[in-house]
């Protein structure tokens, strides 16, 4: 790591010394890292650090190595930095502190709190009732919170698989019917009367657990952005849930949700009429969702009976 970055480090956590530890992880496309330092003579035993740097070629998964994807992505870095600099939460829906920000050229460094420290430190792939609640709770306190806040320096519509920033899967698509329908979709979901911001990548791998599951916190802004909640409870949902489960759970879990939703809003705010629209609003997000995904790979596995049939209904709704 280059002496400047360390000696910006060290100044924002009053260290006398640090250590580059381990690597989380490789950030999506080979866009750089995450890595945990070690920090001495300051009363924080280790930060994280999102290095990010541009790359010369990029490594897309899905091959997707266009101009637009690294636009896309060099945007979303920029609108995760001004997030963490410029909003804060509670704790029922906790998020790292940042404790420095910066971009040198091609490069950026966002240095946060070490959520490991703070009694955040499980990572799970597979989740009971405990920890789906925990997660939908957040996101109800997220969603309560920035209702009817203007997304301003983020994404004007959050999710990284809005329609307007993914014209090439779209193109890709085979289903011609759902893809004549996607401005619709897109359209309603964005006409919402009741609109907030989304953390727009909430998906299982980015919330962080306490030890008894019942505690969480997330990470990952990169698509944060206005938009309806049901796009990140939908997003959720699938990333934790096969078809089976989706259509036993889902309903019990939608009224768990909601009834959060509930407790943390302000009084002033007409909670029958949100409720209403929301809930119309969740088979539509689903669809969206999945409009993306057989545009981007065809082959997914959230690409199930579950997603087919909320999709038929959405354009059995729109014909009427």
């Amino acid at each position: 790591m280059k002496q400047e970055y360390q000696d910006l480090i060290l100044q924002a956590c009053d260290a006398s010394s640090l250590r580059v530890g381990a690597k989380i992880q490789t950030l999506w496309s080979g866009y750089g890292e995450i890595v945990r330092l070690h920090l001495e003579g300051c009363d924080r035993p280790s930060v994280v650090v999102k290095h990010v740097k541009f790359p010369e070629e990029a490594e897309h998964p899905g091959g997707w190595n266009t101009d637009r994807s690294h636009t896309r992505k060099v945007k979303s870095y920029q609108v995760e930095t001004h997030w963490y600099q410029n909003y804060s939460t509670n704790q029922s829906c906790r998020i790292p502190a940042c404790l420095a920000a910066c971009s040198y050229g091609d490069e950026m460094l966002i240095v946060l709190e070490d959520l490991d420290v703070a009694g955040y430190d499980q990572r799970r792939t597979s989740v009971k009732d405990r920890e789906i609640k925990a997660c939908l709770s957040w996101l109800a306190h997220f969603h309560a919170l920035f209702l009817g806040v203007a997304p301003e320096g983020l994404w004007p519509v959050g999710t990284y698989w809005h329609l307007e920033t993914r014209p090439d899967e779209l193109e890709a698509m085979d289903d011609a019917e759902l893809k004549a329908a996607a401005g619709d979709i897109d359209r309603i979901l964005n006409e919402c009367r009741f609109k907030t911001i989304v953390h727009g990548d909430a998906k299982l791998a980015n919330f962080c657990f306490s030890q008894s599951g019942k505690d969480v916190a997330a990470v990952d802004f990169q698509y944060v952005g206005g938009g309806c909640g049901m796009k990140d409870v939908v997003y959720f949902l699938g990333s934790c849930m096969d078809e089976r489960e989706c259509e036993k759970r889902v309903p019990g879990l939608l009224d768990y949700y909601f009834s959060e939703l509930k407790l943390s809003l302000k009084k002033d705010i007409d909670f029958h009429a949100l409720e209403k629209e929301w809930r119309e609003m969740f088979a539509f997000a689903w669809t969206d969702f999945h409009r993306f995904l057989l545009g981007w790979r065809p082959g997914h596995w959230k690409i199930n009976r579950y997603s087919k049939q909320l999709t038929k209904e959405v354009l059995r709704k729109l014909k009427q």
